[in-house]
């Protein structure tokens, strides 16, 4: 007698489950509708501001490392601001390396603007980049800093976007969204769209429903005052996201950190499978250990393996189709939103229908990424510890097989 009532307990139970997984979905499109209003409220707001006469002088700090296929243009957007006084100062970890002979051309080619270039900067930590931005922002003329990565492009009213916010002395950091220049590869394309489309989207959300507390690392601007009360960027030798932590930090001390609406464009150069998958696990490691909570809470933003699995619950064709019509429907009109109307992102625009592929990928990174504290950078292998410092393991082995090779020869 008690197997009819094991067997009807045992049925219930699986179609609570399979109800509750069918759920699971309406999370993400409820993300995706919320990204949408805020990329709405964001830029509709931004492009109704009038642009201030606030123009203090800047020093714009360019840790640079090697080159791209865009170098040069990149450098020399910085050289064509519509802005009286400012000054460049690069910094490379040594003379050799392949970005110099461009900087130099730069400084024969503007004689007229004050384009420094340094080199040598003692290596206080695990960060190369950061122990060159010490030395750059201790070689700076002015208190505002404007620091940003050597493939960034700007248009010619950056840094009057930038320096505008300052004029209200509790703006501690501004910095920018950007989207992405790639050459013809597909693994290019696929990262600068999901910067345009997802991360973006995450930045704008979290604009709206909390305020931003942290840094994007394209370009940040602040001032020497604040950066001294964080202890300044030696403070941050030994972690990795920096860019992240300045605004965090600042965020804590009271300062006011703002998202311009001045957009940049960083380089998506050729790349492999493993290039990419390390540059975008990488990324996924950095914001694990910044923002743990809300990293566990990209599940609920994962469209195309939650709608698979909704429409599995369902247990029905017609389920799954509706699930899957549902993710295609608001996916690609939050792409538009945001990454079109919003971003004005080329890559965006022309090559959408690579979302899915995109959204399949970020899926299987955000798993792998709670199964390492490794990355990779600049040949070095890292280890990532829970406080968000990294400590340098190594070359790795493909580093070391190419110097191997290169001495045999």
């Amino acid at each position: 007698m008690p197997f009819p009532i094991v067997s009807t307990i045992t049925i219930a139970g699986v179609a609570v489950w399979r109800a509750v997984i069918s759920l699971l979905p309406l999370a993400s499109l409820a993300y995706y509708l919320t990204a949408i209003i805020a990329a709405n409220r964001f830029f509709r707001r931004e492009r109704k501001k009038m642009l201030g006469e606030y123009t203090p002088p800047i020093s714009v700090l360019k840790p640079v490392r090697g080159v791209d296929f865009a170098s040069y243009e990149n450098f020399k957007s910085f050289c064509l601001q519509d802005y009286a006084q400012y000054e460049i100062l690069f910094c490379v970890n040594d003379l050799e390396d392949p970005a110099v002979p461009l900087i130099r051309r730069l400084i024969e080619e503007f004689p007229h603007h004050s384009i420094r270039l340094l080199a040598g900067a003692p290596q206080l930590g695990s960060n190369r980049k950061v122990s060159n931005l010490v030395l750059l922002a201790h070689e700076a003329k002015y208190p505002l800093l404007v620091q940003s990565d050597g493939d960034v492009r700007v248009g010619a009213g950056y840094l009057r976007e930038m320096a505008a916010p300052f004029e209200q002395t509790e703006t501690g950091v501004v910095s920018c969204l950007y989207r992405g220049i790639t050459q013809e590869d597909l693994w290019a394309r696929v990262e600068a769209l999901g910067a345009a489309t997802d991360f973006s989207a995450g930045v704008l959300v979290a604009d709206w429903k909390e305020g931003v507390t942290f840094a994007l690392g394209a370009s940040v601007a602040t001032t020497k005052a604040w950066l001294a009360k964080i202890g300044g960027y030696e403070s941050l030798v030994n972690v990795l996201a920096d860019d992240y932590e300045i605004g965090n930090r600042v965020a804590r001390l009271g300062g006011r950190v703002l998202i311009s609406r001045e957009i940049v464009e960083t380089m998506y150069p050729q790349a492999t499978f493993r290039q990419f998958w390390e540059h975008q696990s990488r990324w996924a490691g950095t914001v694990r250990l910044c923002r743990p909570g809300s990293y566990l809470g990209l599940l609920f933003t994962q469209g195309l393996p939650l709608a698979l699995l909704g429409g599995l619950a369902s247990g029905s064709l017609k389920g799954a189709a509706w699930f899957l019509a549902a993710y295609l429907a608001l996916r690609f009109f939050a792409a538009w939103t945001i990454g079109v109307w919003g971003m004005r992102d080329e890559t965006a625009r022309r090559k959408w229908w690579l979302l899915p592929l995109r959204d399949a990928v970020h899926f299987v990174v955000w798993i792998a990424s709670f199964f390492s504290n490794r990355i990779l950078w600049g040949g070095t292998e890292f280890r990532l510890k829970s406080n968000g410092e990294m400590v340098a393991l190594g070359a790795s082995r493909e580093t070391k097989r190419e110097e191997g090779q290169f001495q045999a020869g």
